[in-house]
């Protein structure tokens, strides 16, 4: 058993993925050798002798823990302080000891070590290499002798960045931590910056007053905090990743400014937000919670398919999926379950046709002013990171949006948010859902701040160290005169065979903005910022699925008022032609040259809208949309997506595209 596990290790080594690394420790526990894990990965040896030295370390923990009942502290002893310290020397972390030593938790591992004072030290990267005085140094911990963090007597407040970027958490966080330490130097504040990322603004030489480069985990937090004593820590601009943190934190005696980790905690979990929803009147979509394959297939029939499903605490929508039959939910949950023995899977019924809306709050506990209500450009089911937004909403009726901003400040009050929050909700035949409340920073608060022209990362760090928002100036909800739209930034084409349909996972990996006075020209300058402007003239290929044929009609048949040929596959031309519309028959792939690829490839498609009845590889669409984007030519994959796209067209064709800097569009809107 053990050699045919250690021959599947070798051919996935062979590829390069995000896991390679553990599969690698898991070889050398196996007993591959350096020369042969060097064969196999290209790994220069250096490297792969430091992980083999940890893997073999773990090997002699084991070894001297044979025999030993499992239990933290009889197993801590038997290792005894001077092993430990060698283990944190290095590189063991206080979880992989704990699950070593069968330790209840991580922080009982941390109780024993500074009960023998086995504690990190701190070493500074001069980043003036030592020509002058570095005023804003960098630190990294290490188990060695001497430290060279020198905390100061000032107030300070330590900032929790987001840790790697990935897709679903990245950059924007980032814009609010450093709007974050702005504005506590502003007022006095020494900041302390915790972050492991090279490539953010956070990590810059100038962004902070000290950087700590380590890990976003609770062992790495409590070291730092433990040399700094901050007198409060800010989790709630970093994302997810420290949002995980606030009770332990908590619990070990931090002060966590802002939004309390209970509200955090009440937010995150679906069944008592579902509870408060009901407590305060609002719609939440049908749904239920699953821990096993039979609870989740009862919930799904009850709800009724097609439905939503998720696990518990996700990323940037990660692992989330619409799922339509009892064979796809078995699949999913059993997947699950695999990856964690107590996973919760959240299963909601999926609102087909729904328009979703984000909005972007700020609350001081009392007071609660909305940043900006966005709409949603393409249908419920695609995850909001990916998905083009507009402020102000135009597809809303006015009673609807002022709806939306009631239950967000009821939500914020009834949470005691302090600080920033997001709510998305869903509007379906008239009805306002709920779908969830998160009392932290969002990745779209870069992209209100600027469309409404209110730093709300800045406000929000000012409300947190006890100011109000009447003591800001800030009294009523900004409404600008202008339309800004957000786009989101693929990245398709680096990925060969990738299709582009998009759903409930978060793909993209950047956005951009449009503004303007009219919602079309600022939806048109926003794909052109995309790297995918809309054509004026030319020829569409018109190829959607049957649910979408009746709704397509109004955009073709003003594309062709507009001037455009309109070009379609068979079942999509004949339903052009039976309403009215000249469309030329263009053939699929499978039925012979030319076929639809063929006029793609030629640079006789001006723009593509394909939406999906199928995705991968043995459907047509998925060759059309993958082609497309090799040849540069548009591609719109749903009808929301079009009708926008239309009245881009329609502004381009009306005026002239206008630069303004924002601060003349704040100007002129009295901000």
């Amino acid at each position: 058993m053990r050699e045919g596990l250690l021959h599947e290790i070798r051919l996935r080594l062979t590829a390069s993925g995000p896991d390679r690394i553990f599969q690698l420790y898991r070889a050398f526990r196996l007993g591959l050798g350096i020369e042969e894990a060097h064969r196999l990965t290209q790994i220069d040896r250096w490297f792969l002798w430091h992980i083999k030295d940890m893997a073999d370390l773990e090997a002699n923990l084991r070894a001297r823990l044979d025999g030993v009942s499992p239990g933290g502290e009889s197993a801590l002893e038997r290792l005894g302080p001077e092993v430990i310290r060698e283990a944190k020397r290095r590189g063991f972390s206080d979880c992989q000891l704990s699950r070593l030593t069968g330790a209840s938790h991580e922080l009982e591992v941390r109780r024993y070590r500074l009960a023998h004072g086995i504690r990190p030290v701190f070493k500074l990267v001069d980043t003036c290499a030592a020509e002058f005085e570095a005023h804003t140094p960098y630190y990294y911990s290490t188990y060695e002798v001497e430290n060279e963090a020198r905390p100061s007597a000032r107030p300070k407040v330590m900032v929790l960045g987001s840790g790697p970027n990935r897709i679903g958490q990245g950059i924007e966080f980032d814009y609010c931590c450093v709007q974050a330490a702005l504005a506590l130097r502003e007022d006095g504040y020494e900041v302390i910056m915790v972050n492991c990322n090279p490539e953010t603004v956070s990590t810059d030489y100038d962004s902070s007053d000290r950087l700590y480069f380590e890990p976003l985990t609770l062992e790495d937090v409590l070291n730092i905090a433990d040399v700094e004593r901050p007198d409060g820590v800010i989790l709630q601009f970093g994302g997810q990743t420290p949002l995980r943190l606030a009770l332990a934190l908590e619990e070990q005696g931090l002060r966590i400014l802002g939004t309390s980790p209970r509200s955090i905690d009440l937010a995150e979990d679906r069944e008592k937000f579902a509870e408060l929803a009901a407590d305060l009147g609002l719609e939440q979509p049908p749904h239920g919670i699953a821990r096993s394959v039979e609870e989740a297939r009862a919930i799904a029939r009850a709800l009724g398919y097609p439905i939503l499903v998720r696990p518990s605490y996700v990323l940037g929508g990660s692992a989330m999926t619409i799922v339509h039959d009892d064979s796809g939910l078995t699949s999913y949950v059993e997947r699950a379950m695999e990856a964690s023995s107590d996973q919760v899977v959240l299963i909601d019924r999926f609102l087909e046709g729904a328009v979703e809306v984000d909005v972007d709050a700020v609350s001081d506990g009392a007071a609660t002013v909305i940043g900006g209500v966005m709409e949603h450009i393409e249908h419920a089911g695609i995850h909001s990171g990916d998905s083009a937004c507009s402020i102000p909403p135009l597809g809303l009726t006015h009673e609807c949006v002022e709806e939306i901003r009631r239950q967000t400040k009821l939500l914020a009050r009834a949470l005691g948010v302090v600080g920033l929050m997001n709510v998305q909700f869903a509007v379906k035949d008239g009805t306002i859902y709920v779908l969830e409340a998160n009392p932290r920073a969002s990745r779209t608060v870069p992209f209100v701040s600027k469309a409404v022209g209110v730093p709300l990362a800045r406000v929000a760090t000012q409300v947190m160290m006890g100011r109000t928002l009447v003591e800001l100036g800030l009294t009523s909800d900004p409404t600008p005169r202008h339309v800004a739209v957000k786009e989101a930034v693929f990245p398709f084409i680096k990925f060969p065979g990738t299709d582009i349909v998009l759903g409930p996972e978060m793909r993209s990996t950047g956005e951009v903005m449009g503004i303007d006075e009219s919602f079309g020209m600022a939806f048109a300058k926003a794909q052109m910022a995309a790297g995918a402007p809309l054509p004026l003239a030319g020829t569409v290929l018109i190829t959607v699925a049957d649910r979408d044929k009746p709704a397509i009609i109004p955009v073709a048949a003003a594309l062709a008022e507009l001037g455009f040929d309109l070009w379609a596959t068979g079942g999509t031309a004949e339903f052009l032609r039976s309403r009215g519309l000249a469309a030329r028959t263009v053939r699929k792939i499978r039925e012979g040259e030319p076929s639809v690829i063929h006029h793609i490839r030629t640079g006789e498609i001006a723009l593509v809208i394909n939406t999906p009845g199928g995705s991968g590889p043995g459907h047509d669409g998925f060759h059309i949309r993958r082609e497309a984007l090799a040849r540069g030519v548009p591609v719109i994959t749903t009808v929301r997506g079009a009708l926008a796209a239309l009245e881009g067209i329609r502004s381009l064709r009306r005026q002239d595209m206008q630069a303004r800097s924002l601060q003349e569009h704040h100007v002129a809107a009295g901000r």
